[in-house]
C-alpha cells in the first residue's frame, strides 16, 4: 500500500513538472511536421543550411506571408513551431556572419514567433529547450536512442559537428533522466524524514552525474573544435551582452524597442540547475544572477521544479541536523560527482572555445579586439572561464566538511593517555 502511494506521488510529480521517467526533460517523441498551412516555415527550416550558405534565406523571409499561429493545437505542435521559427531567426540574423547581423527581424517571422513563444512561456529566441530537448528524431523508429540512430530535425551550417554537438548534448540530458527521478525521490523522502530513501535517491543522482560525464566525452569524437568555434557557435549566439548586437534585436510588428535576449547554452539546462538546487549549491553575485536569469529560458514546468526545490527546507541543513555518516557521505559523493562534471566541461570549453579563439586563422576575424571579446564570452554572453570556474568552486563549497568536534570522546581518551 505504501509502495503504491509512493508510486502515485512520484507520478504526480512527473506530470506536474513535465518530467519523463524515460527521457527526463527531453520532449518525448517530438513532431517533425506541422499542418500544411505552415509549409513555408517548414520548407525554410528544413533547408536552412543550404539557404544560409547560398545567402538566400533573408530574401525568402522577406517574401514570407504573416501566418497566424492559431492553427497550432497542442504542446508538441507549438514546440516544433518554436524550434522552426528559432532556427530560421538565427539563420536570418547571422546569415552574413558575425560582422553584419540583421538588426531587425521581419514581421512575418517576428510576430508569429512572439505569439508562439508567449503560449509556451519561452522567449522568442532559440533556446537549449529547443535545439537540444526538442530537436531530435530516431532514424530507425524501432531502434534505440543512441548516437548512431539519432538525427536532428533542423541543423545549422557546421556539418557533422553541428549534429554531433546537439546530439551529444541530448544524450547528456538523457543520462540526467535517472538523476531527475532521484531528485523527485529525495524530495518525497524528505517530507517524511525517510533517511534510507533520501540516501537511495542521492545514489541515483550520483550515478546519473557520472553517466553524464562519461556521455559528454563523446563530444571529442563527434565535434571538431574549429567547425564549432568558427561556424556553429555564431548561429547559437544571442543579442544580449553581444558586442555585435549591443542594443538587441528589433522584432517588427511586436515592439518599437529592440529586445535583448541571450543565446542558448548549457546554463539553460534545467537538469543541471535542478541538481544544484537539490544539493543547495550557492551561486552568488553575477554568477547566481546569470543562472537565475537563464531560468526564464526554460519551459515553465521545468523552471517550477527548480523553484520548488529552492524553497523547500534544504537537504544540506537536513543532513547537518541528522548525524548520519552514511547520508553525509552519499551527499558528498553527489557534490563531488557534480564538481567532476563541471571540471570536465571546463576543460572541454577550453579546447572548443578558448584555444581556437586564440588562433587568428580559425576566427577569420581581422578585428582582433572584437574576436577576443566574442571568444572570452559564452554564447549566453557570460565571461566564460571566470564564470565556469566560479560555478565549479561554488559546487565544491557545498561539500560538508566534518567538524573535529565529532571525535571529542576519542580525543579525550587520547589526551588522558598522553599526559
Amino acid at each position: 500500500h505504501m509502495e503504491n502511494n509512493r508510486r502515485e506521488t512520484l507520478q504526480a510529480d512527473y506530470d506536474a513538472f513535465d518530467v519523463s521517467e524515460e527521457v527526463g526533460f527531453l520532449l518525448e517523441d517530438p513532431l517533425t511536421d506541422l499542418p500544411d498551412y505552415y509549409r513555408v516555415w517548414m520548407d525554410l527550416a528544413n533547408n536552412l543550411t543550404h539557404l544560409i550558405e547560398t545567402h538566400k534565406l533573408r530574401d525568402l523571409v522577406h517574401k514570407m506571408p504573416v501566418l497566424s499561429p492559431h492553427l497550432l493545437n497542442n504542446h508538441r505542435e507549438l514546440r516544433l513551431a518554436h524550434l522552426a521559427l528559432g532556427f530560421i531567426s538565427m539563420g536570418y540574423v547571422w546569415q552574413e556572419g558575425q560582422h553584419s547581423p540583421a538588426q531587425v527581424l521581419p514581421k512575418a517571422l517576428a510576430l508569429p514567433y512572439w505569439l508562439v513563444s508567449r503560449r509556451l512561456g519561452l522567449p522568442p529566441i532559440l533556446t537549449y529547450a529547443d535545439s537540444v530537448l526538442a530537436n531530435w528524431k530516431l532514424m530507425d523508429p524501432e531502434g534505440d536512442m543512441e548516437i548512431g540512430n539519432l538525427d536532428l530535425i533542423f541543423s545549422f551550417p557546421g556539418g557533422e559537428s553541428c549534429r554531433g554537438f546537439f546530439i551529444v548534448s541530448l544524450l547528456v540530458e538523457m543520462a540526467a533522466s535517472s538523476g531527475l527521478t532521484g531528485v523527485l525521490e529525495v524530495m518525497q523522502a524528505m517530507k517524511i524524514s525517510d533517511l534510507i530513501s533520501i540516501q537511495k535517491g542521492l545514489v541515483k543522482v550520483t550515478q546519473s552525474l557520472k553517466k553524464m560525464k562519461e556521455t559528454f566525452k563523446l563530444m571529442h569524437k563527434h565535434v571538431d573544435p574549429n567547425e564549432f568555434h568558427g561556424t556553429l557557435r555564431i548561429f547559437v549566439s544571442g543579442w544580449r551582452d553581444n558586442p555585435m548586437l549591443p542594443n538587441g534585436l528589433l522584432y517588427e510588428g511586436v515592439s518599437n524597442e529592440p529586445i535583448l535576449l541571450s543565446g542558448g547554452s548549457a546554463a539553460q539546462s534545467s537538469a543541471i540547475q535542478c541538481f544544484d538546487a537539490l544539493l543547495c549549491v550557492q551561486h552568488e553575485d553575477e554568477t547566481g544572477g546569470y543562472l537565475t536569469r537563464m531560468r526564464d529560458y526554460m519551459p515553465p514546468a521545468h523552471r517550477q521544479l527548480i523553484e520548488t526545490l529552492s524553497v523547500l527546507p534544504t537537504l544540506r541543513d537536513f543532513i547537518l541536523s541528522h548525524s548520519s555518516a552514511d547520508l553525509c557521505q552519499a551527499y558528498n559523493s553527489c557534490v563531488s560527482a557534480m564538481v567532476e562534471l563541471r571540471n570536465y566541461h571546463l576543460n572541454t570549453v577550453t579546447k572548443y572555445i578558448i584555444v581556437p579563439g586564440n588562433n587568428p586563422r580559425t576566427t577569420g576575424c581581422p578585428l582582433r579586439g572584437v574576436g577576443t571579446a566574442l571568444n572570452a564570452t559564452g554564447t549566453g554572453g557570460s565571461n566564460l572561464m571566470a564564470f565556469l570556474k566560479s560555478v565549479r568552486n561554488n559546487t565544491q563549497n557545498a561539500l560538508i566538511v566534518e567538524r573535529p568536534l565529532i571525535n571529542t570522546a576519542f580525543d579525550q581518551a587520547v589526551r588522558d593517555l598522553t599526559f
